[in-house]
């Protein structure tokens, strides 16, 4: 198993930093290895990032990381996983859950032995949990739709919510899917902060186009280039909005002090800089 580690950042930090030392701080490439979970730590709200491809054989276990100190995963945790491709079955505790691609399934505080099996790659987040809820798995047609944008601005999108206020019940993880329709490429545009929440994005879909991927203060905004399958961590201070050259998916997941989906600070574009 291997862990990579994303230490908190200061936003004046963040103005100096290289191009390659802003990767080493915020991206995870690389997540999705076969046979066995890789998985990043990032210090801000304390989020567990993973991801797994199973190819058919044994049932994979998702075990505790060494750099959570318990003695199974979701002791004192809860988790969600996100079906990126192909079927998989997860079995949480004997029960058996069967996940397609943009399915999730949620797995709460207490959850003592969860294994993967199938044909098929899952992206996990998990985050701090206090008390116990409920397992449930959404499918993507059934979850809570919103189409906004326009084909005119490039940003004709539908928002998923998966867990959040008003769908599956969690402690602090709120997580959703937005997915571009053909002809459009912005993301999260006109962009925000929210500063009692931590955000980590996946970027799915992108095949062998790279996404510019723009975070940090509004008024210092740095990029970032993405290909397919990366993970970036948007730091409570920094905006994050990305446009690619073709439409893709990505996986939306927060942590923090409230599940309110609309607790941001909206950033006017003109402002940018």
């Amino acid at each position: 198993m291997s862990v990579t580690r994303l230490w908190s950042t200061h936003p004046d930090d963040a103005r100096r930093l290289t191009g390659d030392e802003l990767r080493e701080r915020f991206v995870l490439p690389g997540l999705f290895t076969e046979g066995a979970p890789s998985w990043g730590y990032a210090h801000d709200d304390r989020l567990l990032v993973g991801g797994l491809t199973v190819a058919g054989g044994d049932p994979v276990a998702l075990t505790a990381p060494e750099e959570i100190a318990a003695g199974y995963l979701l002791e004192r945790r809860e988790l969600a996983v996100v079906g990126l491709a192909g079927a998989v079955t997860v079995v949480a505790d004997g029960e058996t859950f069967g996940v397609g691609p943009q399915d999730v399934l949620y797995l709460p505080l207490g959850t003592r032995n969860v294994a993967v099996s199938g044909t098929g790659t899952v992206y996990l987040v998990s985050a701090p949990a206090h008390r116990r809820t409920a397992a449930a798995l959404a499918s993507r047609d059934d979850v809570e739709a919103l189409v906004l944008g326009s084909a005119e601005q490039s940003n004709h999108r539908t928002i998923r919510k998966y867990v959040h206020a008003d769908g599956i019940e969690s402690n602090q993880l709120v997580l959703g899917i937005t997915t571009l329709e053909p002809g459009s490429v912005w993301n999260t545009m006109p962009p925000h902060t929210h500063s009692r929440r931590t955000e980590v994005y996946l970027y799915d879909g992108l095949g062998t186009d790279v996404a510019v991927h723009l975070m940090g203060e509004p008024e210092a905004t740095r990029q970032l280039l993405l290909h397919d399958r990366d993970v970036v961590v948007a730091p409570p201070w920094s905006i994050h909005c990305a446009s690619a050259t073709s439409a893709y998916s990505f996986v939306w997941a927060m942590a923090g002090e409230n599940l309110d989906y609309g607790d941001v600070v909206a950033v006017d574009p003109a402002t940018l800089r």
